[in-house]
């Protein structure tokens, strides 16, 4: 079967790539205009902006973060206070191995991060810094600590709501949570509504913003450093190439399922995100000198009512901004991934789901910010966020394009793998956990890799973007609902952790805690 599926994935590529490079030029303009209305309709509802202090801010911006904020506070820092059980967990003091699930606890956190770490880390950053000043860094981070929490409380419900199939897989994520959650509290109809409404976002997100955008800008950053499009092999109208290469790998990992992509993300991911951060090291390390004032424009930009970007206001909402669409707290796609845990405790994986926001904002963004605010590259007029990074670290590392090509598409290939599973277990909810739903999309996911990597469809990506963040709405929805649910289960966990901390980690265990007698 899986040698079945590569052979029609690939026949699917070739036919649709060879078509797309002799009439590429028609073609994208055809479905430019196509799209064109639709999209910019779309994305004119969901990233619809109110003006404060003349400064555009959109309201799911505002959404998301309404939610993070609230959550801290109702859950009593619990991003704070439950970082250590975080860490605890991850190393595998608290592990079941007979619990239900497919992976462990460190692979269902490397597969989420994959999600969020990719090229809003290396780009969006550099370009909420060159509008916003070095004081967006400040409120960046705030987003990534805040995200903590949402992030803690809709890996909870994913994992407390997930169907554990037959066959030892597992589908969890909002919509399973929205469904069955609500359906508890009476609100059945508007739960099945919002699952629904959820899911179909969702294979919309995974095919554009989570693979068609993903390998679009690998591929341009691989031809841009190998020669450009004259010199490179991939130029001049082979960039399908390049598409269906990757194609083929991501293919061969997400035929496997989750195992099979949770066993590349937890080396992957390590991987890369040592690499990009070991180079920033050596970067700030050259400019130690330079570091206290770094810090010190971040903290007084932060603040400050002649900021660039609009004032104190402007500098906030480019911050914040880049930390909420980074780490994508409040959309609701990471818990797909946490809920294939093996745990029979829910609120674990809600521990461990609140350091990713940490890792890719607070640490992998800030890294970012650091480079570029201490080498003064901000100021530079690049109008592209990648160029920006790169000429950063370049001022040190001279040859460092040629690691940051690698990151890009290391970045974009853990991304990818990783939506298609979020994509794979939103379509299979709307059509059915079956072989053939299963494959359908497999397969229409990897044609999407060799179609994004050749093409420049604005439009398209502008639309994927809407639908990747209209997740929030719906998903939100649920977790203000459900919040009581979250704060039962982590009270009932933290007592058991501070009286047995050393005894066996089981539902018996647990219920027997204080709390519970």
């Amino acid at each position: 079967m899986k040698k079945v599926l590569l052979l029609t994935c690939l026949a699917i590529a070739i036919s649709g790539s060879a078509q797309a490079q002799t009439l590429e030029p028609t073609i994208d303009e055809k479905i430019e205009s196509a799209v064109a209305p639709t999209a910019q309709f779309i994305s004119d509802i969901i990233f619809y902006e109110v003006q404060v202090a003349g400064v555009g801010i959109p309201l799911i911006l505002v959404w998301l973060l309404a939610g993070a904020l609230f959550f801290t506070v109702y859950l009593g820092f619990i991003n704070v206070r439950g970082f250590k059980y975080a860490l605890d967990i991850v190393r595998g003091k608290y592990n079941q191995p007979d619990a239900p699930g497919e992976v462990s606890h460190f692979q269902a956190l490397t597969a989420a991060v994959s999600g969020t770490v990719g090229l809003g880390n290396i780009a969006g950053v550099a370009i909420a810094i060159s509008l916003g000043g070095p004081g967006a860094t400040f409120w960046m981070i705030t987003a990534g600590l805040l995200g903590m929490s949402t992030k803690f409380v809709s890996c909870t419900l994913g994992v407390k709501y997930r169907d554990v199939h037959a066959d030892g897989t597992v589908s969890g994520g909002p919509m399973h949570y929205l469904k069955k959650g609500l359906a508890e509290r009476g609100m059945k109809g508007l739960g099945r509504f919002l699952a629904v409404f959820f899911a179909v976002m969702c294979v919309g997100g995974a095919l554009g913003a989570g693979n068609m955008f993903q390998i679009n800008q690998a591929t341009q950053q691989f031809i841009t450093v190998t020669g450009g499009a004259e010199a490179s092999f991939f130029g001049g109208g082979n960039a399908w190439l390049f598409g269906l290469i990757m194609a083929v790998l991501v293919g061969l990992v997400i035929l496997g399922g989750m195992k099979s992509i949770a066993r590349v993300t937890e080396k992957v991911v390590p991987l890369m995100c040592g690499i990009y951060i070991l180079a920033g090291i050596v970067v700030l390390t050259v400019n130690f000198s330079q570091i206290p004032a770094a810090f010190a424009s971040i903290f007084e930009g932060a603040f400050s009512t002649t900021a660039l970007g609009g004032g104190l206001v402007g500098v906030m909402i480019q911050g914040l901004r880049r930390g909420i669409f980074s780490n994508e707290a409040g959309i609701g796609s990471a818990s797909i991934a946490h809920s294939a845990v093996k745990t029979n405790m829910p609120v674990t994986e809600g521990f461990v789901a609140s350091l990713e926001p940490f890792i890719d904002t607070v640490i992998v963004c800030t890294m970012t910010a650091l480079v570029i605010v201490v080498t003064g590259a901000y100021t530079q007029d690049t109008g592209d966020g990648i160029a920006l990074t790169s000429s950063a670290f370049a001022t040190v590392i001279s040859w460092f394009p040629l690691v940051l090509a690698a990151a890009v598409i290391l970045f974009a290939f853990s991304t990818m793998i990783t939506w298609s599973y979020y994509g794979l277990k939103s379509w299979t909810y709307l059509f059915g956990h079956n072989k053939a739903a299963d494959i359908s999309f497999k397969v229409l996911f990897c044609a999407f890799v060799v179609l994004g990597a050749p093409i420049q469809l604005n439009s398209v990506v502008a639309f994927s973007d809407a639908m990747l963040f209209s997740m929030g709405i719906p998903n939100m929805v649920g977790l203000f609902i459900l919040a009581p649910v979250v704060k039962s289960e982590m009270k009932t966990f933290l007592a058991y952790a501070r009286s047995r901390n050393k005894a066996p980690l089981t539902t018996e265990t647990v219920k027997a805690s204080p709390l519970e007698t």
